[in-house]
């Protein structure tokens, strides 16, 4: 109940309803063409479009699965078509999609701000740095394997930036406009993550119209679905946290550490491979819900 209850919780299934309305829209398309026409003179230049792409999507649907649900298809096609192998561009966009947790609004890092009860802007503002710094790990990556695999590139073409980003532009501002907003102060959290869903339903439903009004309630109990899985998750791993306070758990860790432990650095080292550890068996919502107060 205290989790669920909490003022910023609001903003989860909100900001869930935002990304589901943009995912289920042809605003994926848009992107591609917009980023293929910017990118694909360069070495590497489609997987940078379906890094940036997966990143985008997953700001605003909180889950990686769901943006390739939503553009994996696609992307996929564009790589393997262009000359890329199949393990190659199914590894590029299965990680490339988790990349967008680290930028605002992530669902986790909504979370993380409630749980470690510290600034959640602060810690929008601190996931920026690391975020681009594995953008660029994985272009170069990409551009590595369009090098040594002999990818054809595409001409740049001026002519077909322009009608592209006229097509997309609109989808493009709202990661900007969230950021603006909530980091000036403008809107609180929730009301920002209420705006995201006002803006995506005019940009969608009105403006392109690639949902159907009758559509509409579909995309709402899907995404319904999916928020509702989360908040029983955050729930239940809320009690398992409580419990493990309640048994003096991280009392007695924190002893052990502190007899076993002198280094601060053989510390962090232990602590990146634990996370490592709770990483493969649970997902990122009850990770941050468990491990973060201990």
């Amino acid at each position: 109940y205290t989790m669920l209850s909490g003022t910023i919780i609001p903003a989860l299934p909100l900001f869930t309803v935002a990304g589901f309305i943009i995912s289920e829209s042809r605003s994926g398309e848009r992107l591609v063409r917009l980023f293929k026409a910017l990118f694909g003179w360069l070495p590497g230049g489609l997987t940078i479009m379906a890094i940036v792409i997966c990143a985008f999507l997953t700001t605003f649907t909180g889950a990686s699965g769901v943006t390739i649900l939503a553009v994996g298809g696609l992307l996929f096609y564009i790589l393997t078509t262009a000359g890329y192998r199949k393990g190659f561009s199914t590894g590029l966009l299965t990680a490339s999609g988790s990349i967008g947790l680290l930028f605002p609004p992530s669902l986790p890092v909504i979370i993380y701000g409630v749980v470690a009860q510290v600034s959640i802007k602060e810690m929008f503002v601190g996931g920026i740095l690391p975020g681009l710094f594995m953008v660029l790990v994985l272009a170069g990556m990409g551009t590595a394997a369009s090098v040594r695999q002999k990818v054809p590139r595409t001409p740049f073409r001026p002519k077909e930036v322009l009608p592209a980003l006229r097509d997309s532009v609109l989808e493009i501002l709202l990661p900007i406009l969230v950021i603006v907003f909530y980091l000036k102060g403008v809107m609180t959290l929730v009301e920002t993550a209420a705006f995201s869903v006002l803006y995506a339903f005019v940009v969608e439903v009105i403006v392109h119209r690639d949902i159907k009004w009758r559509e509409v309630p579909r995309v709402f109990l899907q995404s319904a679905l999916i928020m509702g899985g989360v908040l029983v998750i955050l729930s239940v791993a809320k009690g398992l946290s409580y419990y493990i306070v309640d048994v003096e758990f991280p009392t007695r860790l924190a002893d052990w550490l502190h007899a076993a432990v002198s280094s601060k650095f053989v510390f962090l080292i232990l602590l990146n491979l634990a996370l490592l550890v709770v990483g493969c068996f649970m997902d990122i919502y009850s990770a941050i819900t468990v491990v973060v107060p201990l």
